[in-house]
This record gives structure tokens, sequence and C-alpha cells, in this order.
């Protein structure tokens, strides 16, 4: 199973991105996805998931209402639309998949992970 995320870049406060999650030997379909960002001398820390069993999602409250998660099942992807950027949303990147059938904000619960892609917003 690969997961390989892209779409990072450098953005003014206020822009947008979408990164971009491409699964190969795993359906994301089939599986609960998630974001994860972390910053130097943080600890990892969950953004977005959605649901395999109901297709919910789910947001960290500081990026709720700027932050979309969706995916893309004929191209096996998964995608973060980032809105209204902040400065301080700026981190590296990770998408996972779980194999649990609903939602979880615990990094632990996922099995495969992304290489990480960085996103730098400027004030």
């Amino acid at each position: 199973v690969q997961l390989q995320a892209f779409g990072g870049g450098f953005v003014q406060a206020g822009g947008s991105l979408r990164l971009s999650c491409a699964a190969s030997g795993r359906t994301v379909s089939l599986y609960t996805m998630g974001w994860f960002r972390q910053t130097p001398g943080k600890d990892r820390e969950f953004v977005a998931a959605t649901n395999y069993r109901d297709r919910r999602t789910y947001y960290a409250d500081s990026v709720k209402g700027r932050f979309a998660i969706s995916r893309d099942n004929a191209e096996n992807t998964v995608y973060l639309q980032m809105n209204s950027l902040k400065p301080e949303d700026t981190a590296v990147y990770y998408c996972a998949s779980s194999p649990y059938a609903y939602y979880t904000k615990s990094g632990d619960d996922y099995d495969y992970w992304g290489q990480g892609t960085l996103v730098t917003v400027s004030s």
C-alpha cells in the first residue's frame, strides 16, 4: 500500500490550496481516510477524516468551516481543500488510511501514511 500526498506549497494568508492523496494497493472507498499535520517540536495533530461506514466527515475545531475533506473513488484519491489559510496552518500535512469503519482522530489507529507535503502560509 502506498499513499502519495502532494499539492503543498507557499501561499499568503487568506489563500487556498488543495492537497491530494493518491492511493495504490488500497481502495480508498473501503477505508476511513484522514489528514494530519505536524510542525517541528510539536505532536502530530488531527485535521480531518472521512468515515468508511457512513461517509461522514470530521474536522479539528481549528479548521472547521475552512477545510473540506473529500474522496474521488474513480481516481482512488482523497483531497483536502484548504481555504482562508492562516499562518498557524503552516505544517507538513500527511494523509493516512485506517482499517476502522468509523472516524478516529488517533494517529495510532491509522496503518498506512503518505510521505507528507509542506504547506507554508505567510502573514
